[in-house]
Order: C-alpha cells, then sequence, then structure tokens
C-alpha cells in the first residue's frame, strides 16, 4: 500500500508541477474548476445527496466557478478585491468559528441544504486561492502548498513510527498528537529550508533570518495548527457518512478530498492574508 502511495503521489506532484508552470491562465483556471468538480462529487457523496440534488449542485458549483473565473477576467485587479474578500471571509469564518465548534460538540448535519452550503464554502474559496495565489506567482502557490505537503508527510511517517496517544479518537482513530509533533517538526525543516533560499534572507535587504525566521516559525505553525482542522473536519464528514475514503479516484489516497483536506482550510487563509497585506 505505500508502495502504491508513494507512486501516486510522486506522478501526481510531477503532473502538478507542470501543469502549475506551463499551462496558460486559461489552461489553469479550467484545471482548477475540475478539482473543485470533482471535489463536489464526493461532497454530494459524502452528504448523501440523491441523485437530482446532486447533479444540480454540481452544476450550480459549475456556474459558480464559471461566474468566478469570468469576473475576474473582465475587472481590474482592484474591482476583484471585495468580492474575493468575501469569498475568503466566508471560509475564515468556517474554519476558525464553525468547524471547531462542530467538531468540539460534534454536530451531525442531515439537512441536505446544510451541507450543500458548507460544500461550497469549503470547495469554492479553495479554488478561488489556487486561481489568486497561482497569479500573483506560481512558486507562491507552490510554497504554501508545500508547507501542508510537509507537515502531512510528517505527521503521517511519525504517526505510525512514534503514535500512542490519539489526537480525536472519536473523529479519527489513526490521528495521534505524535504525528501532530511530527508535523511541526517537519514544517520547520521546511521553513529553515526554503528560508534559506529564499530573497527575504539576503542580507542586502537589510534584515536576515534572526529578524524573521520566529515569525515565520510561528506562521508555520499555525498553518499546521489549520490543516489538523481540515483534516479532523472531513474525517468527521466521512464518519457521518459510514465512509472510509471520499472516493475512489486516486490509488492508495482514496478520494480527491481526502488528499485536500487539509489545503481547503489554508489555502484561503493564506490568499486573504495576502490580500488584506495589499490593503493595508
Amino acid at each position: 500500500m505505500l508502495k502504491i502511495r508513494v507512486m501516486t503521489a510522486v506522478i501526481l506532484l510531477l503532473l502538478f508541477l507542470a501543469a502549475l508552470f506551463f499551462l496558460p491562465v486559461a489552461g489553469w483556471s479550467a484545471l482548477v474548476i475540475l478539482v473543485v468538480l470533482q471535489g463536489s462529487s464526493e461532497w454530494a457523496r459524502l452528504a448523501k445527496l440523491p441523485n437530482g440534488k446532486a447533479h444540480l449542485f454540481w452544476w450550480l458549483t459549475l456556474l459558480i466557478m464559471l461566474a468566478l473565473v469570468w469576473f475576474d477576467a473582465h475587472h481590474s485587479a482592484a474591482q476583484q478585491i471585495l468580492p474575493h474578500l468575501l469569498v475568503y471571509a466566508i471560509s475564515a469564518l468556517l474554519w476558525l468559528f464553525i468547524v471547531p465548534t462542530w467538531l468540539m460538540i460534534g454536530w451531525k448535519v442531515e439537512r441536505p441544504i446544510l451541507m450543500v452550503l458548507t460544500g461550497w464554502a469549503v470547495l469554492i474559496p479553495t479554488g478561488l486561492a489556487m486561481l489568486d495565489l497561482r497569479a500573483i506567482s506560481p512558486w507562491l502557490l507552490l510554497l504554501v502548498m508545500g508547507l501542508i505537503w510537509a507537515a502531512d508527510i510528517s505527521a503521517y511517517f511519525a504517526g505510525r513510527k512514534f503514535g500512542r496517544n490519539k489526537l480525536a479518537p472519536s473523529i479519527s482513530p489513526g490521528k495521534t498528537w505524535e504525528g501532530v509533533a511530527g508535523a511541526l517538526l517537519g514544517v520547520s525543516v521546511y521553513v529553515l529550508v526554503v528560508g534559506s533560499f529564499s530573497s527575504f534572507f539576503n542580507p542586502g535587504a537589510g534584515f536576515g533570518p534572526r529578524q524573521i525566521l520566529p515569525g515565520l516559525l510561528l506562521v508555520s505553525w499555525w498553518w499546521v495548527g489549520l490543516a489538523v482542522i481540515g483534516d479532523l473536519f472531513e474525517s468527521a464528514i466521512k464518519r457521518q457518512a459510514g465512509v472510509k475514503d471520499s472516493g475512489a479516484l486516486l490509488p492508495g489516497h482514496g478520494g480527491l478530498l481526502d488528499r485536500i483536506d487539509a489545503l481547503t482550510s489554508t489555502l484561503p487563509l493564506a490568499a486573504l492574508t495576502i490580500l488584506l497585506q495589499h490593503l493595508s
């Protein structure tokens, strides 16, 4: 299983890098829309939507994403700020307040409309963040996603090797506090390695590692917390649906949502942070 998991991950990484750096804007937009639509199909399964409602959810998701892409193509960056800020604010509300409360009280949502709205709050901001961060710089999107991948890989192997104390046994019995510690260590190493090659560490810029490294580490640890929340939330939704994986698209990994669960809770907030910085 581990061999299949690694092979799938390597192939996906190579395809992703090729798309990230070589696809034109229209091609990247089409790819992001496909990702969101696959996510919506898996979410409809987890939400146990009847076929008719699942199809409606899929088509409405497509219309929302097409509307966002069309709006961005026909408006200036300044005109895009308010709508994008609204989308990311919804995501921040979801991940910083609603989901933590949801997990703590063990809320089980059975009304289809609430699951549909939650699905849009999970998927649409993630897709928009993939568009926005890549538009700023493909390297920026890769660095943010790389941090989450570093956390995920470190947590996986640390949990397998040292995992003893369950993180949230009622939600996801396989996740441990040792895995979280591994994730924190992994992203710390990631920040140190990436930071050593970053222009931010150029002495000619007037500041060096001692000035910004503590802040970068704190931000990376905060991002690990968000990633854990995203991971646990998808696990809670799968447990409610009575399934192990969100789908069977990726050999050794399950569905697409199983691979991007941590990204759904981090990419939109990363984009929101950058957007707010531009406003300040």
